[in-house]
């Protein structure tokens, strides 16, 4: 049977369908692409934002529209949020939340090689909703080793869900509450993925700063990494997102005093303004955020620290706009993320009054972009003419190489001449020139 996979959405999506895409291949499916005239397609969804939300939806009546005889899979956070909505899409077959994924496999085990005569027919058939509510005690839900040999950075994912409930965000509501994986299982994939020659391992999850909380072995973020920087062949470990009161100080001796821990640090702010961060139920004011990052300043003079920053939440006015512009100018960051509001029902800002205009948010959006890509800017150029180490990601077809620094700076390499040339997973120096930032 020939089982197609498509993701929308973020790194944990891409992580977990790269997991089941490994599981269907060790259990005899072909994982093939799209156009290869699938038997079935399982859709990863999102909707964290509205557009999320909506791409979610072009995808599953397209694939519906031009493989009408697959068996057609919708899952993810979409799913788990809006079931009914989904299965009452005619083409759809089965629903899946963002619980019990491996069920598809004992649905498709059912389903055989396609859909049948009278589903091809146009006849309409009701799609099967195996979408779960979230129970109390729930625990992390294992997936598949993943091993992609055309890979040089590995995704470990080690949280999901999220209990923090920020006024804005849907993700609580699709991820359920949060739920952390054994200490050992990561060690072991740690491990497995090593090694498998990956050079890189990236810590992942919905909200990895509160990895631990719900363990009853006393062991927290700090304390993962401590026993993972210790592994045998572990070059590199790179950090998810991590949320401002969970950058401790334990987590920063922790990073200060080994060399394996990348020197990149992306740290949501949201906004810069103490009124909005308060709306949005952020447990943190800018003041403790500025104090946070020189603190990471002070210990690691070269870190890059990255950050989310939100335009257009409810209420937000255009003197509330700029004082955040002010702020994140000051925080100097080396990337911004910046997006606008998205209202998403169910929320509390999405029923909080002075709703602002998308033309307004958009135009907010730019102003932040352009300042992040000035301190960007500012922020690489400290580096031209030093030494760094590029783990070669990517060998074009001119022999040039595309590849990250530790502290995250993209670079491309010219062509070898009259070396070997660059292979994919290589770690190497370079006195980085200006013409190599991308």
């Amino acid at each position: 049977m020939k089982v197609c996979f498509l993701t929308l959405g973020c790194k944990v999506n891409q992580t977990e369908s790269e997991a089941l895409a490994q599981y269907a291949a060790e259990k005899g499916y072909e994982v093939v692409k799209e156009t290869e005239q699938p038997d079935a397609v399982v859709i990863n969804t999102c909707t964290v934002t509205a557009t999320g939300s909506s791409k979610s939806r072009k995808l599953i009546h397209r694939i519906v529209k031009d493989h009408p005889s697959s068996v057609v899979v919708v899952m993810g956070c979409y799913s788990q949020i809006s079931p009914g909505e989904i299965a009452k899409i005619d083409g759809v077959d089965l629903v899946v939340g963002t619980q019990d994924r491996l069920s598809v496999f004992d649905y498709l085990k059912q389903a055989g090689a396609g859909k049948t005569t009278g589903q091809t027919a146009g006849q309409k058939i009701k799609a099967v909703n195996a979408v779960n509510v979230f129970q109390k005690g729930l625990e992390y839900e294992e997936l598949p080793l993943i091993v992609n040999e055309s890979r040089t950075r590995a995704m470990l994912k080690i949280q999901d869900g999220c209990s923090q409930f920020c006024s804005y965000c849907i993700v609580p509501y699709a991820r359920g509450p949060s739920r952390s994986r054994k200490p050992e299982n990561i060690i072991n994939e740690t491990k497995a993925l090593l090694n498998s020659g990956y050079k890189e391992i990236v810590l992942t999850g919905i909200h990895i700063g509160a990895y631990g909380q719900d363990l009853d072995n006393n062991i927290n973020l700090a304390g993962l990494i401590s026993e993972l920087v210790q592994l045998d062949g572990l070059n590199r470990l790179r950090l998810g997102s991590i949320e401002p009161l969970e950058f401790t100080d334990e987590l920063l001796t922790v990073i200060a005093e080994t060399k394996v821990v990348c020197h990149h640090f992306h740290i949501p702010l949201q906004s810069g303004h103490n009124r909005i961060l308060a709306e949005m139920k952020r447990p943190y004011t800018t003041e403790y955020y500025a104090g946070l990052l020189q603190k990471i300043r002070d210990r690691l003079p070269e870190a890059a620290l990255a950050a989310d920053v939100m335009a257009g939440f409810p209420g937000e006015t255009e003197q509330d706009h700029q004082e955040t512009l002010k702020f994140i100018e000051k925080c100097e960051f080396a990337g911004i993320h910046a997006f606008p509001y998205s209202r998403r029902p169910g929320t509390p800002a999405a029923d909080m009054p002075n709703q602002v205009a998308n033309k307004t948010k958009s135009a907010r959006v730019r102003d932040i972009i352009g300042i992040g890509q000035k301190s960007k800017q500012k922020y690489s150029q400290k580096f031209v003419g030093q030494e760094l180490e590029v783990l070669i990601e990517k060998v074009l077809e001119d022999g040039t190489a595309q590849g990250h620094t530790r502290n995250y700076l993209e670079l491309k390499l010219p062509a070898q001449k009259g070396t070997e040339p660059w292979k994919p997973g290589q770690l190497v120096k370079c006195i980085l020139k200006e013409e190599y930032l991308i």
